[in-house]
């Protein structure tokens, strides 16, 4: 007495036999005209064809569970997966709150990742001067991240690669970005048209230029700046007016390491 099947059947039966015994049916079972099968395993073959399978789990990508949660997102569902945790600040921003922190973390670059945020200089606490902000900044030797709020309580600001100095001509590196709050946050990155990321005068700070303009512009006070679109960045002005007036600012570094 025999079960007569498919060659479809007997295809699916053998990678089921594959897959969970590779021992007995795989490369070594090729040379086999026989396979001996017991009652038990006979009856779980006939139960595999006559009941299709009906899983309640699939293997995906991380990219597929990603674009899922992106279309649930869009329908209005919640996402399963937890937001990323918010950086930690070794000091009080009275700029930035966790919306700010939450927005400008995911554009910083892998380096400063997971690293605490240090106050390297704030108006409220050091005054207004751009001597005593470079003095400040003068021992550092990570990336800073500057936030401007003007009098029209508008966020914005800059991330350079290096600390600001007093320089001969431009530093940086392509890592260098303006950003805006206006009210979402919008991050100007370099477009590779020219090297001009930052340059530090005793007398004013500039961040981009080309077409005439600087992409942000501060005063020796940091009372006043300005803000035009440049080549570096094309950006739009960071500030609802080209001309602002700094109502507080303060300059972030990265604990990179415990020196």
């Amino acid at each position: 007495m025999g079960a007569t099947y498919s060659v479809g059947e007997v295809n699916h039966l053998y990678t089921f036999f594959v897959q969970w015994s590779p021992n007995m049916y795989g490369m070594e079972a090729k040379g086999r005209s026989f396979i001996v099968l017991d009652k038990g395993r006979l009856d779980m073959m006939e139960g595999l064809l006559s009941k299709p399978v009906h899983k309640k789990w699939e293997i995906i990508t991380v990219r597929e569970r990603k674009w899922q949660q992106s279309l649930c997102s869009s329908e209005g569902e919640e996402s399963e997966e937890p937001e990323e945790p918010l950086p930690e600040l070794t000091d009080q921003s009275e700029l930035l709150d966790e919306f700010h922190l939450q927005e400008l973390a995911t554009h910083l670059p892998a380096r400063t990742q997971g690293y605490p945020w240090r106050l390297a200089y704030s108006t409220i606490v050091h005054g207004t001067s751009l001597k005593t902000m470079y003095r400040n900044l003068a021992h550092l030797d990570s990336p800073v991240l500057l936030v401007i709020k003007d009098m029209d309580n508008q966020v914005f600001g800059a991330f350079a690669s290096h600390p600001f100095r007093v320089s001969n001509c431009c530093y940086g590196t392509g890592e260098t970005f303006l950003y805006s709050f206006s009210p979402n946050l919008k991050v100007f990155r370099w477009t590779g048209e020219n090297s001009y990321f930052v340059r530090g005068h005793r007398d004013s700070l500039q961040m981009g230029a080309g077409g005439g303009h600087f992409g942000l512009w501060l005063d020796s006070n940091l009372c006043r700046g300005s803000s035009f679109q440049c080549n570096t960045f094309h950006n739009q002005p960071l500030s609802s007016k080209h001309d602002f007036t700094i109502q507080d600012l303060e300059v972030w570094t990265f604990q990179l390491s415990d020196g």
